[in-house]
């Protein structure tokens, strides 16, 4: 009769600790304390699914009933103990599923079976699995036990959710954390599987595998059984993004091309290419934020070791990575980012991502700027708009106008005549213009004044393009006597005081439900237009305003662009100041001090009946 299929995780379980993937810490601790037999009398095992909990268990259970023992603390799986449990008739290891014996009657009838002793070795060993889901009345009906069990009773404990367990519990076991194998350790494992089943597999399919298992080895070795149901003897990268509906890193690579190329047709062709196989939107943009990742992460030889893929596609982050600056990188990051957040609440997605797509294909359009040594970009707009604005006054005083008392009356007549529509500056005000860095909007209009004018933006740092921040202290964007700010590139839709209003008050609104406390604060400070583009509120002191930065101003600058067609749009938040210079009461301590104040019996009061600020 032909021999039943084992699976994969059961036909290569490990039998002793140094064949324990990935938990070296574990196993060592666990074989230091049978040498110097040091046992605890209850150890509670924590971890993720698939990661050898109640494989280290069994170890366990067997190497302290083993009659010879290695000198390494390994079991010898030869003698009378070691024989009785490999076939599954020991009488000392006890184990019991507490998700379907979770009862007090069920822990009753355990503790009754610990009073007796083993019949066959040194100690009798109960392993408890999924201990979290007892009910509170069992753990309660368990403590005494475990806090005082006979001598050759060991119980050991394991469960994936240690934040179940009662303080109590956890206070009287030795709890050993198990860890996520890393993808490296499961590639390799996997690899031995594949040599012994004589199953050629490539490193790149298997390294695929490893990766969807997200750090469990029984879910790679039960997805590697399932790829070679459907792919036979040859393992290959092609079959198992096929087999595991996985999108294939060539077009990340191909998609980042385009984008360092600044071809958004390419990059729009690749992504229908994308949804033609079925991918999700979604799927396909966290695929992308993670290559983007794992680009940034290869320009620097101290974070390779975090770039976990195989050695040929290591090679192609490697060389995508030095054509790709981090600048670029940490915009392209940042959109995706704004992109898988909003995307949720699009009702057309496919059109999310494009734009996501095009405004990634517009990064490379505009150099880079390099950095300063303060790590803030030097816009070139700006070294140009400089230059520009000294040209007016070097054009002055290359030809200075001729003093009225040095000509002849007749001439100075005639030219004061022909000269009248001039509006020259006196002498005394162009040191005091050059000073304040005025604007040459003031002089006479020319083609080279206005020009850079219409391209020039303010210098920003790096940090202040990602968080999408363009507002300033209040000297920064004050407003202008012309309009400087013209869009270059996005929307630019005008908008009055009535609309940005009734926005401002359905945005608060929407949030009314979930956070009550944002949405009043919002309807308690209306905005107000003050320049072109820029909206101001004033709130009373700096934790609102921190609060307001921090919690609000992202999204809700991201809902008023969208609303009123104007990507321009900035916020600046001044913090009102009293006339006294103090600043308003916020807090429930400032409120108190300031109650005080005016009537200092209040502080009695509090001592009188012991009160609290809150």
């Amino acid at each position: 009769m032909e021999q039943n299929y084992i699976v994969s995780a059961r036909k290569y379980r490990p039998s002793l600790f140094r064949e324990v993937v990935g938990q070296e810490t574990v196993t060592q601790t666990l074989k230091n304390a049978i040498l110097t037999d040091h046992l605890a009398q209850s150890y509670l095992f924590c971890g993720p699914r698939g990661v050898g909990k109640t494989t280290v268990a069994r170890i366990l259970a067997r190497t302290i009933n083993c009659e010879n023992p290695s000198p390494e603390g390994e079991p010898c799986n030869e003698c009378a103990s070691c024989k009785a449990f490999l076939e599954n008739r020991s009488y000392n290891i006890h184990e019991l599923d507490a998700a379907s014996n979770n009862s007090v009657e069920d822990i009753r009838t355990l503790i009754d079976q610990v009073r007796i002793p083993p019949q066959m070795g040194r100690y009798s060993v109960y392993i408890i699995d999924e201990v979290h889901m007892l009910s509170s009345q069992a753990f309660n009906a368990f403590l005494k036990t475990l806090e005082e069990p006979p001598s050759y009773a060991v119980f050991i404990l394991a469960t994936t959710e240690k934040q179940k367990i009662i303080p109590t519990i956890l206070s009287r076991c030795q709890v050993f954390d198990f860890n996520r194998i890393s993808v490296e350790d499961i590639a390799g494992h996997l690899e031995y599987v594949a040599e012994k089943e004589g199953i050629q597999a490539e490193p790149e399919a298997l390294n695929v595998i490893a990766r969807k298992a997200d750090g469990a080895l029984r879910d790679a070795l039960s997805i590697f059984d399932q790829l070679v149901s459907y792919a036979g003897k040859e393992l290959t990268y092609s079959s198992v993004i096929k087999s595991l509906n996985i999108l294939d890193y060539d077009y990340y690579f191909k998609l980042t091309d385009a984008f360092l190329e600044g071809d958004s047709k390419a990059a729009l062709l690749i992504f229908d290419e994308i949804l033609a196989k079925g991918f999700d939107a979604q799927q396909f943009l966290a695929g992308l934020s993670s290559h983007f990742r794992d680009l940034l992460v290869a320009h620097d030889k101290e974070t390779l070791p975090l770039l976990e893929v195989g050695a040929s596609v290591r090679e192609k982050y490697l060389t995508q990575a030095h054509r790709a600056s981090p600048v670029f990188l940490f915009r392209a990051l940042d959109i995706c980012y704004q992109a898988d957040i909003t995307i949720r609440n699009s009702r057309n997605q496919r059109l999310h991502v494009e734009l996501a797509l095009l405004k990634i294909s517009d990064l490379k359009k505009k150099d880079d700027p390099p950095l300063s040594e303060t790590g803030k970009e030097e816009a070139p707009a700006v070294k140009k708009k400089a230059k520009e604005e000294t040209k007016p006054s070097a054009e002055k005083k290359a030809v200075p106008p001729e003093p009225e008392k040095d000509r002849p009356a007749a001439v100075a007549g005639k030219a004061g005549a022909e000269e009248a529509p001039v509006n020259e500056p006196k002498a005394s005000e162009t040191p005091v213009q050059e000073k304040k860095g005025s604007s040459p909007a003031k002089a006479p209009p020319s083609y080279k004044n206005t020009e850079p004018e219409e391209v020039v933006t303010d210098t920003i740092s790096i940090r202040d393009v990602l968080n999408g921040d363009i507002s300033g202290p209040p000297s920064s964007v004050e407003e202008p006597e012309t309009p400087r700010e013209t869009a270059t590139t996005g929307r630019e839709k005008a908008f009055n005081e009535a609309m940005l209003k009734k926005k401002w008050s359905d945005y608060a609104d929407s949030l009314a439900k979930d956070k009550p406390r944002l949405a009043a604060a919002l309807r308690h400070h209306l905005p107000d237009i003050t320049g072109t583009n820029i909206i101001r509120i004033t709130v009373e002191n700096k934790n609102l305003k921190e609060d307001f930065e921090n919690h609000l101003k992202p999204a809700l600058m991201e809902y008023l662009r969208n609303e009123l067609e104007n990507d321009r749009i900035a916020l600046r938040i001044d913090v009102e100041e009293t006339p006294g210079g103090s600043k308003k009461p916020y807090t429930p301590e400032e409120k108190y001090e300031y109650m005080k104040k005016k009537n200092p019996e209040i502080e009695k009061m509090r001592r009188l009946f012991d009160l609290d600020l809150e």
